[in-house]
Parts: C-alpha cells; structure tokens; sequence
C-alpha cells in the first residue's frame, strides 16, 4: 500500500470528501469488475446499480473505517458491494413467492403506522390515534435524515405503496437498485428509530 492511498485515507477518514472520491475512483473499478451476477438476474440489476449505491455507503460509513489499517480499504469496499448485491438479490428471489402485503386494516389504512412498527418491531396496539399520529412523525423525521434516494424508495414503495415497476420508472432505475436503496433505507432508519429488529419484505 503505497504512502499517497495511506494518506487519502486518513484525509477521507478525517471528513475529506474529495479524498474519499479519489479512493474510490482508484478502488471501484476493480470491485465492479469482481462482482458476480447470474444471468438469472442480469437483467434487473447490473454491477453499476450496485456501485452508485455502494459509493453512497462509503460516503456514510467512512468515518468508522480504520484510518491506521488504509490496505484494507479495497476489502471495506468490496464487502459493502457485495452486500448490496446480496440484498438485492435477496429481495428480487422473494418477489417469486412474495409474502403477505402489511396488513394496513389493523392500522386503519395508514401505512406510516405500519412500517413503523416494522422498523421497531412494536407489540402496542396499531389503531390508537395517539400512536398513530407519534409514529408518522417520528417516521418522517427519520426519513428526512437519510440521503435522499433512499428516503425516495421507501417513501414511494413502503408509504405510497407503489408497485416496484412504477418506483423503478419514477427513479429511473433498475428492480434491484430500487430494493438495495430499501434495504439500506431500513437499515438506516432503525438506527435512528432506535430498534435493532431486523425485518425486509419484498412486495410484487
């Protein structure tokens, strides 16, 4: 590992956003490259799907790495590559047997209520008005936390309850970008929901 990768390193590590996307543009061609995907799925996400999204995880993520480790920076992002494409593929196999929609008649139709208490595997009782309201706001002020095209998928597939097709065309994006923008949308949003549940449905 040569000084100057050491030194963008410690730059990005540090909040340096140039010297992370130089990182990366050393870096990401060769994981692209070392993505694998099937040709069962090649035509509903692509190796470039999954490194846009991976550059937005690196760009979040960043100020965990290790700055005094900076030769295992290719390996970082390589495993947040493969992640997504793992979740995307995950979520595309389940649309072949997908499960039940939310049950959004217990919450009186609001589906704000509903994924939130996916998010923080809540046990109260759903139709109570008070929760209800707490829980829309709670969830919308977590979602204007997250970056915005993850915010965008969960708002138009989870809360607008948009097929994958409309969301898909509205973002001008493939199936499986769409469902790795989710994942990492959940996954940030309990986080800031504070619940360590971890629970993705995938919905036709």
């Amino acid at each position: 590992m040569n000084d100057s990768v050491g030194n963008l390193v410690r730059c990005a590590v540090g909040g340096d956003k140039d010297a992370l996307g130089e990182l990366l543009l050393r870096f990401g061609p060769d994981v692209e490259r070392g993505l694998f995907i099937s040709a069962t799925w090649r035509g509903m996400v692509d190796a470039a799907d999954v490194m846009q999204i991976t550059y937005i995880e690196a760009f979040g993520q960043i100020s965990r790495f290790d700055p005094a480790r900076p030769e295992a920076f290719g390996a970082w992002l390589r495993r947040i590559a493969e992640n997504n494409l793992r979740d995307a593929i995950r979520s595309l196999e389940a649309r072949k047997n997908p499960p039940p929609r939310m049950q959004l008649d217990a919450y009186g139709g609001d589906s704000c209520a509903a994924l939130f208490d996916v998010l923080t595997a809540g046990t109260g009782t759903p139709s109570q008005a008070v929760r209800r309201n707490e829980a829309g706001t709670r969830l919308r002020e977590a979602l204007r936390l997250l970056p915005p095209d993850y915010a965008r998928a969960v708002q138009l597939y989870d809360l607008d309850l948009r097929s994958i097709d409309e969301v898909a065309a509205e973002l001008n994006r493939s199936h499986g970008a769409i469902y790795m923008l989710r994942s990492r949308g959940f996954e940030r949003l309990r986080e800031l929901l504070g619940s360590p549940s971890h629970y993705f449905e995938s919905r036709s």
